[in-house]
């Protein structure tokens, strides 16, 4: 049975926040006189959600917003609003309220509000429980020559990345760093057919030919495919392109000292760095990127040291 606590410092509005609440049966409703007696009860029994008051001595309504906001974030709180308080109830909405409801419009508001935001909250709740019974996830991308898809396309699986718990966040800042490298590389290097020499003359002029060409036959036909498979134990990208392919043995190894500030293969070098595995299908134009972590060790960060690859140049 979800619980609500109501809380305000004046017993006759407390009083009868709680009798409007009650009318539902499937609700238990808990009273609060002060914020910071609210933040005792959170200690001891935490809430669906909180009803409250905004202007309260010691500790106000915005007050209370923030503090269950940083210590409680999955309870949401919904606002009482009075005349003259309006100013406090739009800080109050930007520090994570959920909803308000004005106090003169108690009796015909409030159980709704709060049962709309029951419900919502529930919602998200049992997503969240859904999701970490989540075992693996797959996706097939088919993009258009657009950066923006690429960078769109990067943030959404971050996300499904965090939702998964796969690496620290700062192994998963790297691993999405690596594949915006590999898309980039097959939208500019792969189907515009532009090279990193004509980058690193000018980048201008590079960023240009890439516009006029994502507009011409036949490079505005191409497509990037993706491919990302992600389980709590390893991340599996595939990102291939519709152009000739090339060898990445060509490529200028830019660990060496005399190649770190030429553009040509730091795509590469970071994909290799982050990445446990990274594999080319015979043509040149599809590359594997796998990354593994380890459970025992959350602290990980998902990316080895570029040392660690012996026995050939970064590309």
């Amino acid at each position: 049975m979800p619980q609500v606590l109501v809380v305000d410092d004046l017993a006759v509005d407390r009083r009868l926040a709680g009798s409007l609440l009650s009318r539902n049966p499937d609700l238990r409703i808990a009273l609060a006189a002060s914020g910071a007696e609210a933040l005792l009860h959170l200690e001891e029994s935490v809430p669906d959600v909180i009803v409250t008051d905004l202007q309260m001595p010691e500790l106000n309504g915005l007050e209370l917003v923030v503090a269950v906001r940083q210590r409680f974030p999955l309870v949401p709180v919904v606002l009482m609003t009075a005349y003259g308080s309006e100013d406090v109830a739009v800080r109050a909405l930007k520090a994570g309220a959920a909803s308000y409801v004005p106090k003169s419009r108690l009796a015909r508001d409030l159980l709704r509000t709060v049962e709309s935001v029951l419900a919502t909250a529930g919602a998200q709740r049992r997503d969240a429980r859904l999701m970490e019974c989540l075992a693996a996830n797959h996706w097939t991308f088919e993009l258009k020559n657009d950066p923006a898809l690429l960078k769109a396309l990067a943030d959404h699986l971050h996300q499904h990345v965090t939702r998964l718990g796969l690496c620290d966040e700062m192994g998963r800042i790297r691993l999405t760093i690596a594949l915006e490298e590999a898309m980039a590389n097959a939208l500019y290097h792969g189907n515009l057919e532009l090279s990193s020499e004509l980058r690193q003359r000018d980048g201008e002029v590079f960023l240009a030919a890439a516009e006029e060409r994502r507009r011409e036959s036949p490079y505005r036909d191409r497509t990037i495919h993706v491919s990302a498979t992600l389980s709590r134990a390893e991340a599996v990208y595939v990102v291939s392109d519709d152009g000739h392919g090339f060898d990445p043995s060509l490529v200028p190894d830019p660990t060496d000292p005399a190649n770190l500030e030429g553009t040509s293969g730091r795509g590469l070098l970071l994909i290799r760095t982050f990445m446990d595995e990274v594999r080319f299908n015979e043509r040149g134009n599809e590359i594997t990127m796998i990354k593994r972590c380890d459970p025992q060790s959350p602290a990980m960060s998902c990316g080895r040291p570029v040392a660690e690859f012996a026995g050939g140049p970064a590309t």
